[in-house]
Order: C-alpha cells, then structure tokens, then sequence
C-alpha cells in the first residue's frame, strides 16, 4: 500500500523532532558555562557541524537556491558574500575573539573599549540583528508547516516557536550545539539527495556540480547545459541566464555587505567560544567551511535544475491537466496562474516578450485584456485572488506567479522525484529554520541576562539567576518573534534582511576588527563609529525602502541592500579620526589587544573562561 505524501512528511518531521527534543533534555545545561558556551569542551568537529547548521538558515537553505534559480548570475553575490563573510570571520576574528577568553560579542566590546556605554550600544546592535533573523526564520517555519500539513501559518509558527523553545531555553548553548549536529545531518542528506537525483535525469551524471558544468540530455539529445538554460530563457522573453543585470558597482557593495556583514554576526561568532582553546577553534573553522561547502557547491545545481524543470513542466501547459502538487501549492498562495488571454493554458513569460505592450497596466478598478470581456476575477486560477488584492503586474504577458522561497520546496514534486526523498527535503527545510532560531535565542538572551543585567544593570546577580533570567528572556523574545512571524507588517521580513546585514556590516565588522588589530582605537573613536555607520545604514536603507523614494536618487546607483558597505567605510573613517583627535586608550588596554595577537604554545585552560 502507498504512503500517502502527507503521511510520510509526518513520519520523518516527527523522527528529527523527537531526536531533536531528546538531546536537548540529555544535554540540559545546569550552569552559566554551560548554557552560554556549552562547558566550553565541544570537540572541533562537532562543533563544525554546529556551526555549519548554525550558519545556515532557511534563508541559506531554501531561499538561495531559489533566487539563483531566478535571478541566474545575479544571485553569486549571496554565494560569494556568505562564504566569503564566513572566511573573514574564521581568518580575522575568531581565534583572536576566542584567546580573549569572554563569552559574548558585546563582552569584548565593553571590555577592549572600556565604556559600558559602548557595551549598550553593542548589545542594541546584537538584540536588533538576532530579533530580525529570528523572526524570518519563524515565518519560514510556518510556511513550510502550513505547506506540508495543510494548517494555518499561526499554527505552523506555534509549533515551531514550542519545539525551540524546549530544546534552545532549557538546554541553552550545550543543547544547542549537539541537537545542531544532528540538524546538520538531516540538512546535508536532504539537501544533496534531490540534487542527485534530479541531476541524473536532466544531464545523466550522478554528481550535480558536473551535471551543471556539462551536457543537457533529458530530451535525447546532448547540449551543453547552460546553452539549453540560456536558450529557454532567451525564447521567453528573459535574459540569459549567465547574465548579469546589476551593475559593477552595485555589485561589489552588495557583496561586501553580505560578506562583512556576515563576518560581524554574533550568533556565530559565539559558536567559536564553545571549543577547548585557539587551536581548536581553527580546527573547527575547516571543518566548519567544509560542511558548509557540502550544501554552498549545490545549491547553484540545485538553482538551475528548478529553473529548466519549472519551465518544461509548467509553460504552455492546460491548467485543467496541470500537475496535483501545482494546485497543492495554490492553496498556500505560493503559486498562482492568471489566464490573461483566456486560453486555458499557464504561459511563462519575461518582461522581454514583445507581446507585453499588449496588455494595459492597471487603471481604475483593473487591467483590461485583448480579446476577452470577463472580469479579472474570473480569470484568476484558484486561490490566486491575492494577485488582484495585492496590485501584481498583469500589464504583460507572463500568467504564472510564485516566490522565490518555494523552488527548493517545489523542485523534488516538479521532478517526480520519490515520495521519501520529499519528506526528507521537508524536514530538511524545518531543521534549517529550528537551527538558526535556536543559535539567534540563545544570543539574544545572553545579551538581555549577560550583557546587558549582569554586566550593566544588576553586577550581583548568582549564576542561577542569571541562567533563569536567559531563559526568561528566551521566552519573551521567542513569543515575540513568533507574532511578527504571524503578523508581519506588509512586506517587513524582505525590507529588514538587507538593514540587519547592513547593521553587521556598519557596526560590529570594523569595531571588532579594529579592536583587534589596532591599539590606538579608543573608547570615544569606537563609539563614534559605531554610531555613525548605524545612523547611516539604517538612515538610508529606511528613507528608500520604507519611506519609498525613488531609485534615480541611488547614491552611486548602490541599492539598499549594497549600502552597509559604505556604512562601514564610514565607521572606519569615523573610529580612526575620532580616537587620533582624543586620548589614547589605558596602557593595560593596549598590552590586552598587544596579548590577544601574540601566538601562544600554551593552550588556553576552560576553567580560566570568563562568563
């Protein structure tokens, strides 16, 4: 008897929770230690993998392969930006943040610039990022529960809020660290499995990167593979696919803001505190790196199959005779068709088709179509009415809507792959959301109970109340994000994604680096700078992204999502003539920065780590 689809997600969700769960309540953690570096004693290899699963969020794992898969050469800057930002992260900022033996971001900021102001700000900067993450990761969770068991968003988003919460606020950072290990288990299985299969029916090689790199053969004939991509796009109306639309500039700053701003995260920055000593935690950087290219070097694969399988089984097809899981995702509003010349059939067109002068754009109550008096309502497929609410451009050709953040989701149904490979990729998409949230509550409530109670407002707080307070804080924050998970303001999570990296970028990037590498940057320069490249940052990114200004007033033609590069040049400008113009720091604050860079034979003892 065949195991209806549902069922088997069910099955294998259900499997990875319960593991999930049980390591977490095995590893409960019972000290400060213990909760927020996990006893400080994880092994470099498995904190590799928890660093890998830390790292990659839903974001990583289902929306990058999607946007790649629509945007083509474009969508290199999130590749080359993350891996790079994680490069600079392990060669620049690790081992030196590590040997300076404190628990948090914000620690080594208040400690290295001597300021409890400079630590506020730090924990400001840390709280933002972390909440903002957090909460595209709840919505991600809900999405896919919602997609998978046929619930409500709010639903999905509870369940996942609860599992994070048993497993991140009772186990903290030990919990943590080895329900991550097995996450990344599930993810990396999940992730490359499709990809396998998918590539031995579209090109005949078992290994998807040399599938991509070599021929199309799935029709019986056999063309280079990215020739095929490039002449499908072309025909409707798209640019080719190894094309680049952004320009150099823009380019360059988009990826160096995801690049720095990835290198100044502090839920990862914080993995790195949980190994044995600074030899360790180069150890864990390689591996870390290697299990992270497991999932980077698909993901481009994974990207280009989705984007010929979406055109061969979609375009030009009957809706009446389209495939079951088309109108699966309808229902969750993840796809929708518009018969815009009432023909019964779903069209896939680019805005470079030259029948889209045909259609008008929206005027009055709605568009107008050439050789058809019914209503736009009753042209819309089922469950799309969100197009009509939500003014989508019908002014051309094009009749099939979706996201970016469903290919991956969709890609294994497009290519009929087996029922449990699905399930498999499913809970693969559940772990990376649960992963990530976890890392981020673990840092925001470090930085409430730690940073900014402990060390601020309440110095004579006991460990017990300090772990008590982190779980509390995790409480609060989980429920808060889960409600902008549920509720987002109209469009929040996409216009906050570019500010959060943009805020790393601007803030935490140069004053970490620089707190490391120079001893003459003060208290005041770092302050300065800090909130310079802040106010900048978030300045600009809200005046074009929330405010609405136009485009032609682009600095340098730099987008917001670009624009913390030059926040953190700012900072950097900002920092070094601020602290030339004052006093330089304490003699022990130099000889401290002096001791962090100097290598050392003798290993850095657990039982010495400052919480």
């Amino acid at each position: 008897m065949e195991i209806p689809q549902s069922t088997l997600n069910l099955i294998f969700i259900s499997i990875t929770f319960v593991v999930y769960i049980v390591i977490a309540v095995r590893s409960r953690a019972v000290s400060t230690k213990e909760y927020y570096v996990a006893g400080g004693g994880v092994s470099p290899l498995a904190n590799g993998m928890a660093t890998a699963a830390d790292w990659m969020s839903a974001a990583t794992f289902i929306s990058m392969a999607g946007t790649v898969a629509i945007s083509g050469f474009d969508a290199s800057r999130f590749l080359m930006g993350w891996t790079g930002g994680f490069v600079l992260l392990t060669m620049l900022m690790v081992p030196f943040l590590r040997k300076f033996n404190k628990a948090t971001v914000p620690d080594f900021i208040g400690d290295r610039y001597y300021s409890r102001t400079a630590r506020a700000l730090a924990v400001m900067c840390a709280i933002f990022i972390c909440m903002t993450y957090i909460m595209g990761q709840m919505r991600g969770v809900g999405l896919v529960f919602s997609q998978l068991f046929g619930i409500s968003i709010t639903a999905g988003v509870i369940s996942g809020a609860v599992i994070v919460l048993i497993y991140a606020g009772l186990g903290g950072m030990k919990g943590i660290t080895y329900t991550q290990v097995a996450q990344y288990t599930v993810m990396a299985f999940s992730y490359t499995l499709p990809a396998i299969f998918i590539a031995m029916a579209l090109t005949g090689n078992v290994i998807p990167q040399l599938g991509l790199i070599g021929n199309y053969t799935a029709d019986g004939t056999a063309v280079p593979f990215f020739a095929k991509l490039n002449a499908i796009n072309t025909e409707l109306g798209f640019a080719e696919y190894t094309s680049g639309k952004l320009s150099t500039i823009n380019m360059f700053c988009i990826t160096a803001a995801l690049m720095c701003g990835t290198a100044g995260l502090p839920h990862v920055i914080v993995r790195f505190f949980t190994v044995k000593d600074v030899k360790a935690v180069r150890k864990s950087a390689c591996w870390t790196l290697g299990f992270i290219a497991v999932i980077y070097l698909t993901a481009p694969a994974i990207g280009a199959f989705s984007r010929v399988n979406l055109i061969e089984k979609l375009h030009e097809s009957s809706y009446a005779e389209a495939p079951y899981w088309f109108k699966e995702f309808e229902k969750t509003e993840q796809m929708a068709w518009v018969d815009k010349n009432n023909d019964g059939c779903i069209q896939y067109f680019g805005p470079g088709k030259s029948e889209a002068g045909t259609y008008s754009v929206f005027q009055g109550k709605g568009p107008t179509y050439p050789d058809s008096s019914a209503p736009p309502e009753q042209l819309v497929g089922q469950h799309g009415q969100r197009l009509l609410a939500n003014k989508a451009d019908l002014s051309n050709p094009n009749e099939l809507y979706f996201g970016n953040d469903i290919m991956v989701m969709a890609n294994p149904y497009m290519a009929a792959l087996p029922p449990w490979v699905i399930a498999l990729l499913m809970a693969g998409c559940i772990a990376a959301a649960l992963s990530t949230a976890a890392g981020l509550l673990l840092v925001l409530s470090t930085s409430i109970s730690h940073d900014l109670m402990k060390k601020i407002i309440k110095p004579e707080l006991t460990d017990k109340e300090e772990v008590n307070l982190a779980r509390f804080a995790s409480f609060v924050a989980l429920a808060v994000a889960a409600y902008f998970g549920i509720n987002p303001p109209s469009a929040f999570i996409a216009q906050t994604v570019a500010f959060a990296f943009g805020l790393a970028a601007s803030s935490f990037f140069p004053t970490l680096l620089m707190g490391i590498f120079s001893t003459r940057v003060n208290r005041a320069g770092a302050i300065a700078g800090m909130t310079s490249g802040i106010v900048f940052t978030s300045g600009y990114i809200v005046y074009f992204q929330f405010l609405g200004a136009p485009e032609s007033q682009y600095l340098f033609g730099i987008t917001p999502e670009g624009i913390g590069s030059i926040g953190m040049l700012i900072n950097f400008v900002v920092t070094f003539a601020v602290s030339s113009l004052t006093k330089p720091p304490p003699k022990h604050i130099a000889e401290m920065v002096a001791e962090i860079r100097t290598p050392s034979s003798k290993k850095t003892s657990i039982n010495n780590f400052e919480i």
